[in-house]
């Protein structure tokens, strides 16, 4: 199952898209754990205050490639490069965006759980 959400990025509506198969996408695009990296995410951008956050270059670069890919699993017609896909858009803020993609990532991992405890059930485990 797999959930998704049109977020507005430089006034453009974007397709993301969040399953089971981003992690396995992410790991085998960049060598890099997605559950990882969303935490440190989570934690550098903090209660979203641009001015208190902990955000660095290399934080930037990893939120751009988790937008990427969960853009790309949405469509397809995507480029297959992430700065082909950023050439779209003009300067954007991170701290609109990013909170939209972990909380997708949220509902996408929450559906995965309830799914698995209700076969669970089903099957009388």
């Amino acid at each position: 199952m797999s959930i998704v959400r049109k977020i507005e990025i430089d006034g453009q509506d974007v397709l993301f898209k969040a399953s089971a198969a981003i992690p396995r996408i992410y790991r085998l695009k960049f060598q890099r754990d997605i559950y990882k990296d969303l935490r440190i995410l989570e934690k550098s951008i903090g209660e979203g205050d641009e001015e208190n956050s902990n955000l660095d270059l290399f934080s930037l670069e990893m939120f751009e490639n988790i937008a990427y890919t969960m853009a790309k699993h949405a469509d397809p017609q995507i480029p297959n490069e992430v700065d082909e896909w950023l050439d779209g858009f003009n300067t954007f803020s991170i701290y609109q965006v990013l909170p939209q993609l972990i909380e997708l990532w949220g509902l996408n991992v929450q559906t995965d759980v309830e799914a698995k405890k209700n076969f669970a059930q089903l099957s009388g485990k």
